[in-house]
């Protein structure tokens, strides 16, 4: 067999391999030769019948966390949970401009043989080194488990298709003639968690009319992890925001969202039929801190030269309205629902804000380079059969 043959069978190796979904996990060790840590995904139970439990990581051989592990004989597996990808990204090396030492991401307590625990991991396991081999570019090291912690609660964090994924509970079919049926009906939609309940139930209620037999499947989130669901396929498609978008995604706009100002019905502002920034200068902000627009619409205020004077912040979309509702401040917002009153019962008034600045883009969202199924083709085309409607 050639060199060539062999380079191209380890190409498709590696691209096969994407598929496997895997948990995220952060190998720690401490000892004589110092403290280190390290991103891995290849991670295995061995066996629960050896004398102790056995599992095994491998470790890219120039890692110098690799020759860390075999100084000090003993290492930690961190599993993470699916709200916890920074710490992967810290220690995959991806923050080096942030931080001096990737320790410094998160707080951390000592297991028994003194490999760092992650303080909140969703499992942990503290192992010793029973033996380790040299395979290709990797060292596998198989460790007994002299420890275990578990977390409460919480969701494992995934990795596939080179992205980062959340488990989600899927239920099984009744039979098998049931499962066949279903086999290739299912369609993964991401949507951003602000406006996705107020334009996505429509647009699944015309396709699932026409189109008998479709499941839909949400995956909500703010923009983080609904664009990671669509980069490790987790995710069809989505809707989002079009502001920060990776650049393995392909993206079209569907419709923008013009930013207005929400307030109390008895806000000494409601009187007035448009808002300028100057109008806002001086008066309590609700901040809604989990969308790309909220930095937009700071900077709105600041380029007119009003300073925000954030009196709360929530990632909530309805808490910021209740908070709105008690007259506790103004919010600026791009998703409009149609209900006027807050989950507490308090009237809520709208008014355009008239400033310079883009509206927020709303962008049907899949990623480059793979082909949609049958079932994404359908959907973006009610997608864009209601935008077209609804202008």
């Amino acid at each position: 067999m050639s060199h060539s043959t062999d380079a191209a069978l380890r190409d498709k190796f590696i691209g096969g391999m994407s598929h496997a979904a895997a948990t995220v996990n952060v190998v720690t060790t401490d000892g004589r030769a110092g403290r280190g840590g390290v991103t891995v995904s290849a991670m295995s139970s061995v066996s629960a019948d050896t004398p102790r439990p056995t599992l095994l990581v491998c470790i890219n051989y120039q890692s110098p966390v690799a020759q860390q592990i075999i100084e000090n004989g003993v290492f930690a597996v961190n599993i993470l949970k699916d709200d916890q990808a920074y710490i992967s990204d810290a220690f995959a090396g991806r923050f080096k401009d942030q931080l001096d030492d990737k320790f410094e991401c998160c707080d951390w307590e000592a297991m028994p043989s003194g490999a760092p625990r992650v303080r909140d991991p969703l499992v942990a396991f503290d192992c010793h080194v029973v033996s380790s081999d040299k395979v290709g570019t990797h060292h596998v090291f198989f460790g007994e488990v002299d420890d275990v912690f578990i977390a409460d609660g919480g969701s494992p964090l995934i990795y596939a298709r080179r992205g980062y994924g959340a488990a989600t509970r899927i239920e099984a079919p009744t039979s098998v003639a049931a499962g066949q049926a279903a086999e290739g009906r299912v369609l993964n939609v991401g949507c951003f968690h602000t406006f996705g309940p107020i334009l996505l139930p429509e647009i699944i209620r015309r396709m699932t009319e026409k189109e008998v037999g479709v499941r839909v499947e949400l995956i909500e989130g703010d923009q983080r992890r609904v664009s990671e669901a669509v980069m490790a396929g987790e995710a069809d498609l989505a809707l989002m925001y079009g502001a920060g978008l990776p650049a393995g995604l392909d993206a079209e706009e569907l419709t923008r969202l013009e930013p207005y100002v929400l307030l109390a019905q008895d806000h000494p502002l409601a009187e007035r039929h448009e808002l300028t920034p100057q109008d806002l200068d001086g008066y309590p902000m609700i901040h809604l801190g989990s969308t790309p627009s909220s930095d937009q619409f700071s900077d709105i205020l600041e380029r007119a030269g009003v300073v925000p004077q954030v009196a709360y912040r929530s990632s909530s979309f309805e808490m910021v309205r209740g908070l709105v509702g008690q007259g506790l401040g103004y919010a600026i917002l791009a998703t409009r629902p149609a209900a006027t009153v807050s989950y507490d019962g308090h009237l809520l008034v709208t008014r355009p804000l008239i400033a310079e600045g883009e509206a927020s883009r709303v962008m049907l969202v899949t990623k480059k380079g793979v082909r949609s199924n049958p079932q994404a083709e359908k959907f973006i085309w009610f997608c864009r059969e209601f935008f077209d409607l609804n202008g």
